[in-house]
């Protein structure tokens, strides 16, 4: 296994395969160094002299700028290193064809609802509208499990502190989410639970939702029945009959939506495990499924690749509003654009938020953005959408799942357990943490190292897809708690 590897023919820098002792020889594509310091796994080591103020070049594109002369040999990082992100821009439209194609769906074991949509599993959720019912939704979740008929795969109540004392936009998108998870096609059945004296009344939350199905959504207020969970009980007993009336059956692998995340990041991620993802997403795009990409904050000096693959004009003013409203968001709060990667992400070798975002947009390989969604949309098209969300992984999942993905491709290169509403597939960025870890991760890109071609990886990913999608797999997170919402709050709370 080499030692080092250059992303793309422009990069000043190379990527370390494996930790690298002082005074190792570097010879790569007409480059001849030798490491004047360690160089850990994942960090750069600078292929030629590279004086104060010149770019970075990583993947083809500045990561930043040096901070002082940085020698040829010398490590690449923090110290060395500054972001180019600044404030708001003005950007013009340069379109590129993306690398749409097209093949035969594939199909997998699916539950079809009556209004065509597809679940992947066959729950019962209780969707409290405020956090003051928590504990009644979770006493009613404790009495249903004891009753679970068969073809129901789970019973779980979505807990949050949110639905009153929120104002305005906050309140909307607390309105958008719980009814982005009661529509959502992997409960065969949900129990929608009030309070009564909430902001987020019943008959308001009806309003944001719009039809919905009486046999598989059904409401119940605490404070107008004498005994909540008695009667909860039975109407969860009640759903949980009807969920299991539906059968697994062949579905097109068009119905497919798959969000795509990461987080726990490091030096492989743009390396193995995001372009990994990339290759899935154009093959499901090509079968007629969608992907989504999220996580705004992380497309911030990433953001032309997308925009300039943007379907149309109206995609990319789109685009356009998506990045500078995420950045205004940051400035409301006096915060700067480029306060990332975490700790954790430069321990790995990310340097610069630029460095991490053109790792990170990988995931959505060279697909043409075909639309843009705000928080709680609900995916319209095939092929890539963009979703406004943070970078925070719980919020950014859940709003994945929010939007209508049935499972969720999550890549990471330090580790992570949790869950979230749908299945959530841990995609590891090398065989080390996928061996050390083995009670999280569930798919190991770091064989792309190792020699494995991309095309026979992408095969074994889709495949695993499938069994999940079909309730022949199950994510390790599946296992743990994923009843927490994490709902993107930005506003005051009375």
């Amino acid at each position: 296994m080499k030692n080092f590897i250059r992303i793309h023919e422009n990069d000043n820098v190379a990527v370390a395969l494996q930790p690298v002792g002082a005074g190792t020889a570097v010879d790569l594509e007409g480059y001849s160094v030798v490491s004047k310091e360690e160089i850990p796994a994942g960090h750069k080591i600078a292929l030629v002299d590279i004086p104060e103020g010149v770019d970075i070049i990583k993947y083809g594109f500045p990561i930043g700028h040096a901070k002082v002369d940085i020698h040829a040999g010398e490590h690449v990082h923090t110290h060395n290193v500054k972001s180019n992100l600044s404030g708001l821009k003005e950007y013009s439209y340069h379109p590129v064809a993306g690398s749409d194609r097209v093949e035969e769906p594939q199909t997998f074991m699916g539950y079809v609802r009556p209004d065509g949509s597809v679940g992947i599993r066959n729950e019962v959720w209780i969707i409290p509208t405020v956090g003051c019912v928590n504990g009644i939704a979770e006493a009613i979740e404790d009495n249903a499990k004891a009753m679970m008929p068969e073809g129901v795969t789970r019973v779980c109540a979505y807990t949050h502190p949110y639905g009153c004392s929120q104002l305005g936009g906050d309140h909307l998108m607390t309105q958008k989410a719980l009814c982005g998870l009661i529509r959502h096609p992997n409960a065969g059945g949900v129990l929608v639970l009030g309070l009564g004296c909430e902001n987020n009344q019943i008959d308001d939350l009806k309003q944001v939702l719009g039809e919905y199905d009486p046999n598989r959504v059904k409401f119940l207020v605490c404070q107008q029945v004498a005994d909540e969970i008695t009667d909860g009980t039975a109407i969860v007993k009640e759903l949980m009959n009807y969920a299991a009336s539906f059968k697994r059956e062949p579905v097109s692998t068009s119905k497919l939506i798959v969000g795509l995340k990461c987080g726990g990041s490091d030096g492989f991620s743009g390396i193995t495990a995001n372009p990994l993802l990339g290759s899935f997403a154009e093959k499901l795009s090509a079968q007629g499924g969608a992907v989504m990409l999220t996580e705004v904050p992380e497309m911030f000096g990433a953001e032309t690749m997308l925009m300039d693959r943007a379907e149309n004009e109206e995609i990319f003013e789109k685009t356009v509003s998506l990045i500078n409203d995420f950045k205004e968001y940051f400035m409301r709060y006096g915060e700067k654009i480029n306060e990332n990667p975490s700790p954790g992400n430069k321990k790995g070798g990310i340097t610069t938020l630029e460095d991490k975002s053109l790792g990170c947009v990988q995931k959505g390989g060279r697909l043409t953005v075909r639309d843009v969604l705000r928080y709680g949309d609900k995916v319209k098209v095939p092929g890539l959408s963009l979703l406004q969300s943070p970078g925070n992984d719980l919020v950014a999942a859940t709003g994945l799942a929010i939007s209508g993905a049935q499972l969720i491709l999550f890549t990471t290169g330090r580790g992570t357990p949790f869950g979230c509403p749908v299945p959530t597939a841990k995609v590891s960025t090398q065989s080390d943490i996928a061996a050390r870890k083995k009670n999280w991760i569930d798919f190991n890109a770091g064989k792309l190292l190792e020699g494995e071609p991309m095309s026979e990886l992408t095969e074994e990913l889709f495949a695993y897809v499938l069994k999940i999608a079909s309730g022949e797999a199950c994510p390790a997170s599946e296992a743990l708690s994923k009843k927490n919402l994490a709902i993107f709050k930005d506003g005051v709370t009375l």
